[in-house]
């Protein structure tokens, strides 16, 4: 179907799967080429990423195993901050050619989990399988009560992630609106950025929820209807 000028877009929501192609990485790019190069399988074996929440790690995470599984390789993803999780998740996952392992600060003081997490280093390095790990902060500053493990944690490189200026932000959200199917004004754009929080997370969140409305109003966004969705108007 041609897309003519003013026409409306269906009313079919599309499901957004993190993929390291839509990452921006803004003054995360020497992380972003080592993950890159990691679920390929041409990188370094072990890399952990910390920082301030919203600057992407668990994007990262779900990209690099995106992209081994599109290479063929064995991919999985470990979010441990999710409740009901014990340790034995942790059980023959060295079989896998990458393992994506999701706040580590969250088994941080629970000796069991870090008997067991240090158990799969080992053996995932003996198995050959990359791990990609993240937490909030450094690994020495992670309260860890395994010294082992925290050692482990420090092996490979470690990348700091920093938050995205404005101007990364601003095209982020023009980005995330053509992939939408939405013609996001440059106006509109900056009211968002001008009344609204100013990370990655929130601003792709917002822009979904402009999205659904307009798609059930057949009506392409404008900043009243952007404002309405901030307040929680509908």
């Amino acid at each position: 179907m041609i897309d003519h000028p003013g026409q409306l877009h269906l009313p079919i929501a599309l499901i957004r799967e993190p993929t390291l192609a839509d990452y921006r990485p803004g003054p995360n790019a020497e992380a972003l080429a080592a993950v890159e190069a990691l679920a390929s399988g041409t990188g370094e074996p072990y890399i952990y990423l910390f920082g301030a929440s919203s600057t992407g790690k668990t994007h990262l995470l779900h990209g690099a195993c995106q992209a081994a599984i599109k290479l063929t390789r064995t991919a999985q993803y470990i979010p441990l901050g999710k409740s009901g999780l014990l340790p034995s998740i942790f059980d023959d996952l060295e079989t896998r050619d990458i393992l994506a392992i999701d706040d580590v600060q969250a088994i941080a003081g629970k000796a069991d989990w870090e008997v067991a997490l240090f158990d799969l280093f080992n053996r995932a390095r003996a198995h050959g399988c990359a791990l990609l790990i993240a937490g909030c902060a450094a690994p020495d500053a992670l309260g860890l009560g395994l010294p082992d493990l925290c050692s482990r944690l420090q092996w490979g490189p470690r990348y700091c992630l920093l938050p995205l200026s404005d101007p990364d932000c601003e095209q982020l959200l023009m980005q995330i609106a053509v992939e939408l199917g939405m013609r996001l004004g440059r106006d509109t754009a900056r009211y968002i950025m001008n009344n609204y929080a100013r990370d990655p997370g929130s601003l792709v969140a917002l822009i979904e929820r402009v999205d659904q409305v307009s798609l059930r109003e057949q009506r392409q966004p404008s900043i009243p209807l952007v404002r309405r969705v901030m307040r929680g108007d509908i």
